[in-house]
C-alpha cells in the first residue's frame, strides 16, 4: 500500500533526479518504484488506457520499448472482429469457435485488446515475471474471461486444442540482444511451426518487423495461405507488418491494407511470383510509371494539386493501383509524388496546393522564391522534401538559402533521369480549397 502511494505521488517526477534521493526513502524499494514510474510515464503516451488504471504493473524498460502501442493494438482488435464476422466454421464447442490464444504474450498489450473480441482468451508466456504481472493487470483491466499460462510457445502449441485464432509476435532479437528481421531468425521460428499453426487455428495472425518486404513475407510463409497483409503506420511512421494466414481460406493473392492512423487504403493485387523479394519493395509497376510520366514545364497550368502517399502505402509500393483508383498522375517513375487537376479530398496521404514550379535554373528559382512567379509572397523558409533527387535536404536548403519551417512546402524531385524540378506548395486541410 505504501509502495503504491509512493508511485502515485511521484510518477510525474524526473526518474533520474528521483533516483538520487534514495536516502530519503529508506522504506521504499526505490529500484522497483522507479521502474513503475518510468513504465507509467511511457504508458501515458504509448498505452493511455492502461496508464489511466492505477495499480498496473510495468516490466523493465526493454519490454516497454518492444510492446505495441495502444493504436496498433486497437487496430489488431478491429482486424480480429472482422475475421470473426467471416468465420464460417461452426463447432460443437463454443469456446473453440470463439477462442484466442496468444502464444507470445509479453506485456500483453495486444492480447488485452484482442481478447475483448473473443468469448475465451489464453495468454501464453514463458517468463515468470511477465505472467505474474499479466495476472494482476488483466484483472484490473476487467478481463475476467482470460487465463494466463506460463509455458514455452511451441510446447503449448503441441498440446493445445484447436481454436479460432492464434496470435504470435515472435521475438526479433538474437542471443546478443541485436535486432533481427528475417522470419526464420525470429523466436519462435514461424516457418518451422507454420503447418501446425494452420492446423490448430482457423486464423493465424503474425506480427512482423516493418523492415520486412511484404512480398518476401508472403513468399516465405506460403502464398496460398496468406489471407491478408496489414502494413500499419502511426503518425506516418511504419510500426508493424501483420500477416493473417488461414488454411481454410486460401486465395491466389492476399488483400493488402495500408493503414496510417484512421486512414486505410486496401487493394487486392495480382501478385507475381517473380516480384517477390525484389529490391523495388513492390514497385513492379515502375516501368509503367516511367511511360506515363511526361510532365513538362506547363505543370502549374495542367495540375493544381500534389499528393504524398502515407508511409504504409510507400511501404506497400502500390503506386499503379493508387493512380488507377484516384485518377492521379505520377510526377516521375520513382518520385512517389502524384498530381491532379481537381482536388481529391480522400487521397490517403498529405495534400498540397501547387503554388509554383521551377527547374534548377537559377533565374527560375529566384523568380519562384521572390514571389515573382506566383501570388503568395516571398519565400524565406520552407519544409523541404527530396524524392529521387540528386541532392540531400541539407544541401538543397543551403543552396536555396532557406531556413526550416513555415507554411511553404518545397518538394524536389525528378520528372525523368535528367529533368529535376522544384514544386512550391502549401498544405491543404481535408476540406476542398
Amino acid at each position: 500500500m505504501m509502495m503504491q502511494k509512493f508511485i502515485l505521488e511521484h510518477r510525474e517526477e524526473d526518474v533520474r533526479k528521483l533516483a538520487l534521493k534514495a536516502a530519503h526513502y529508506p522504506d521504499i524499494d526505490l529500484t522497483y518504484a522507479l521502474q513503475q514510474i518510468a513504465g507509467w510515464q511511457t504508458a501515458r503516451k504509448k498505452i493511455p488506457s492502461w496508464a489511466a488504471v492505477d495499480g498496473i504493473v510495468y516490466p523493465p524498460h526493454l519490454s516497454m520499448e518492444q510492446c505495441s502501442s495502444e493504436a496498433t493494438a486497437r487496430y489488431k482488435q478491429q482486424v480480429a472482429v472482422g475475421l470473426l464476422e467471416t468465420n464460417t466454421t461452426r463447432t460443437a464447442d463454443s469456446d473453440t469457435a470463439s477462442c484466442l490464444v496468444d502464444l507470445t504474450g509479453g506485456l500483453g498489450v495486444d492480447f488485452s485488446f484482442m481478447a475483448r473480441a473473443f468469448g475465451k482468451a489464453v495468454y501464453v508466456e514463458r517468463q515468470e515475471h511477465l505472467c505474474k504481472a499479466a495476472q494482476g493487470n488483466f484483472k484490473l483491466l476487467g478481463l475476467n474471461h482470460v487465463s494466463v499460462v506460463e509455458e514455452d510457445a511451441v510446447k503449448y502449441l503441441h498440446k493445445m486444442d484447436k481454436v479460432c485464432m492464434l496470435f504470435l509476435d515472435p521475438a526479433r532479437r538474437n542471443e546478443h540482444g541485436g535486432r533481427t528481421y528475417a522470419i526464420d531468425n525470429c523466436t519462435p521460428d514461424i516457418l518451422a511451426i507454420r503447418e501446425e499453426l494452420l492446423e490448430k487455428a482457423q486464423w493465424v495472425m503474425v506480427k512482423l518487423s516493418p523492415m520486412l518486404d511484404w512480398h518476401k513475407a508472403v513468399a516465405d510463409l506460403g502464398e496460398p495461405y496468406v489471407h491478408q497483409i496489414h502494413i500499419v503506420a502511426v503518425g506516418n511512421e511504419c510500426k508493424e507488418l501483420l500477416v493473417v494466414m488461414s488454411k481454410q481460406h486460401v486465395s491466389d493473392s492476399p488483400t493488402v491494407f495500408c493503414v496510417n492512423d484512421e486512414m486505410v487504403f486496401s487493394y487486392g493485387p495480382s501478385i507475381k511470383k517473380e516480384a517477390y523479394g525484389a529490391e523495388t519493395n513492390g514497385t513492379s509497376c515502375s516501368t509503367t510509371l516511367a511511360q506515363q510520366a511526361t510532365l513538362t514545364a506547363t505543370l502549374p497550368q495542367q495540375y493544381c494539386f500534389l499528393y504524398e502517399p502515407h508511409a504504409a502505402i510507400m511501404k506497400a509500393g502500390c503506386f499503379e493501383t493508387l493512380q488507377q483508383q484516384f485518377s492521379v498522375k505520377a510526377i516521375g517513375a520513382n518520385s512517389h509524388l502524384f498530381v491532379s487537376t481537381d482536388f481529391i479530398e480522400d487521397f490517403p496521404g498529405r495534400k498540397f496546393k501547387i503554388c509554383a514550379i521551377s527547374s534548377m535554373n537559377k533565374k527560375e528559382i529566384k523568380a519562384m522564391l521572390s514571389g515573382a512567379s506566383h501570388g503568395v509572397g516571398q519565400v524565406t523558409k520552407a519544409n523541404i522534401t527530396v524524392r529521387n533527387f540528386p541532392m540531400s535536404v541539407d544541401e538543397l536548403r543551403k543552396r536555396l538559402k532557406l531556413t526550416d519551417g513555415g507554411d511553404f512546402y518545397l518538394f524536389a524531385t525528378s520528372v525523368n533521369k535528367h529533368t529535376h524540378i522544384l514544386l512550391l506548395c502549401q498544405k491543404l486541410s481535408l476540406s476542398t480549397p
